[in-house]
């Protein structure tokens, strides 16, 4: 098991974000819920703990607490905003109301030559309260205008504490504190690169199912792909790979993702399998987004329990779970997170399952499965593809799901992508990370050769993130988006407008539904 950080998380809109440059620093962490059981946390053997922001007051009724084992465990601990005042009031210092609160950019001065705060400056602060007394043993090590104490250390328990986010984009540097307090002072070894965790991997997946056969979910996109070739890796020709064809996949990708994989992975055994009238038909007339979820997740599941009773019973399928799936779907190991969506790969799967699940990719972010992918030797086209979510098309075919709006939804959709790859804007290097087509259940008048039409409306949504958990909308040319929207209501029977959506995420998730 490489060095590790636990991350106790008190509610923070940015914890997330906190794990995230913890593993840049090549560190491997895991975030935990304040309360998480003891055990669960200290299975980990972190060599070190940081404790996330939240919105609560160390004095209201119900705040979150320190748990005793961390202190208990004599490891260096990190408090972040409201882990720096819970470290304070635990500790016996004195926190109180600020009588001006600050939110937003802020300037701090470091007190203390020669510690990590000596290359910040700017910051990104978020708080009401302030400390105004500090614990026993502690210094201060930084001041804002309306924080007398933004940063606090003893450097005799290594406990540290600053009242802003290192961890956002707004604070630069702040990266770097988190690489220094977890290699410099928790003496984290850097390990958790793409060729460590494709080793620690094989020797799970290789421990997890023994001797049994394998069943594989492919989609063609990275994650199931990726994940694919880390159980083929490990374990063979025990590996059989399973193509579904919803009739719910983008326009032409059932041929493609079967060429893809004979090519790839060409060693393992393929079934492919066209359900595309049984999901049609399961999902007709139900417009309720996580009620389609549900059902394209159970649709999966009985198709692979059949193949599987085909195979003479294979106990095991292989799925493409990623750490931002789990997190948006609060799934077991995240279950103080307000559920955002469910993902059919996770919570949107039937208790009666037939199947104990291999997720190689369970801990791992976007950008992470694509540089473990690439050291796997995968190619960049297949590395790089755009994303697609699990239950294909359904969560973004708003309202119900029929035939005529799917292939709607196919033929607009391919015109975008046609469109952004001409101009440079896909694949590895390009402007967006992701971008599609939205069908958007509402219809709207319009005029086109002087008669008066009544069709659907269309969104395009385009963005830009390194990691899927949080993203910013992507600026495209007037010109470019222009084209699209004239090619689409053009070319594309049923379609009379089309639209721009220009929010982040938060607050807004990437996919519509």
């Amino acid at each position: 098991m490489p060095s590790s950080i636990a991350i106790l998380d008190f509610g923070s809109q940015y914890a997330q974000l906190i794990a995230r440059r913890v593993r840049e620093a090549q560190v491997y962490c895991e975030l935990f819920p304040w309360d998480a059981p003891v055990r669960q946390v200290l299975d980990l053997k972190p060599k070190g703990f940081i404790l996330s922001g939240g919105p609560a007051s160390v004095y209201a009724e119900g705040a979150p607490t320190l748990p005793p084992y961390v202190l208990d465990s004599g490891l260096p601990v990190l408090g972040l905003c409201y882990g720096m005042q819970l470290l304070t009031h635990v500790l016996g210092g004195q926190v109180d109301p600020s009588p001006e609160r600050e939110y937003g950019p802020a300037t701090i001065e470091p007190l203390v030559p020669g510690t990590m705060l000596d290359a910040i400056s700017a910051v990104w602060m978020s708080h009401g309260d302030r400390i105004t007394r500090l614990p026993e043993g502690f210094v201060a090590l930084a001041r804002s205008a309306n924080s007398p104490i933004a940063a606090m250390g003893d450097f005799t328990r290594k406990y540290f504490a600053v009242q802003f986010h290192p961890e956002v984009n707004h604070t630069p540097n702040g990266a770097a504190l988190l690489r220094h307090f977890a290699i410099e002072i928790c003496g984290c070894t850097p390990d958790w690169t793409p060729g460590s965790i494709i080793e620690q991997s094989l020797r799970r997946i290789r421990e997890q199912v023994g001797g049994d056969r394998v069943l594989a979910a492919v989609s063609g996109g990275v994650d199931s792909t990726v994940a694919a070739a880390l159980v083929h890796r490990a374990v063979g020709d025990q590996l059989v790979a399973v193509f579904v064809d919803t009739g719910l996949l983008r326009q032409g990708e059932p041929a493609q993702v079967v060429a893809a994989f004979h090519d790839q992975l060409g060693g393992a055994e393929l079934i492919a399998v066209d359900a595309s009238g049984e999901f049609l038909k399961a999902l007709k007339g139900v417009s309720e987004p996580e009620q389609k979820r549900r059902i394209v997740g159970e649709r999966f599941i009985r198709i692979f329990e059949g193949e599987a009773q085909k195979l003479g019973q294979v106990p095991w399928l292989v799925q493409g779970t990623i750490y931002p799936d789990v997190v948006e779907s609060s799934a077991p190991d995240r279950n103080k997170a307000a559920r955002i969506k469910s993902h059919h790969n996770v919570a949107g799967l039937p208790q009666d399952m037939h199947f104990s699940l291999v997720e190689p990719l369970r801990y791992l972010f976007k950008d992470e499965v694509r540089a473990v992918g690439e050291a796997l030797g995968l190619p960049a086209s297949l590395i790089w593809r755009q994303p697609f979510p699990g239950p294909g098309l359904t969560v973004r075919c708003l309202g119900e799901v029929t035939p005529d709006r799917v292939a709607r939804l196919q033929a607009a959709d391919a015109i975008l992508t046609q469109e952004l790859a001409a101009a440079g804007f896909l694949g590895k290097g390009g402007l967006t990370a992701q971008a599609f087509v939205v069908l958007l259940g509402v219809r709207t008048v319009g005029v086109m050769g002087d008669e008066r039409t009544y069709q659907e409306a269309a969104a395009i949504r385009a963005v830009v993130t390194d990691d899927f958990m949080t993203a910013d909308w992507a600026h495209l040319p007037y010109e470019l988006l222009a084209r699209v929207a004239n090619r689409i209501v053009n070319e594309v029977h049923g379609i009379n407008r089309v639209v721009y959506d220009i929010t982040s995420k938060p607050p807004a998730t990437i996919e519509w539904e």
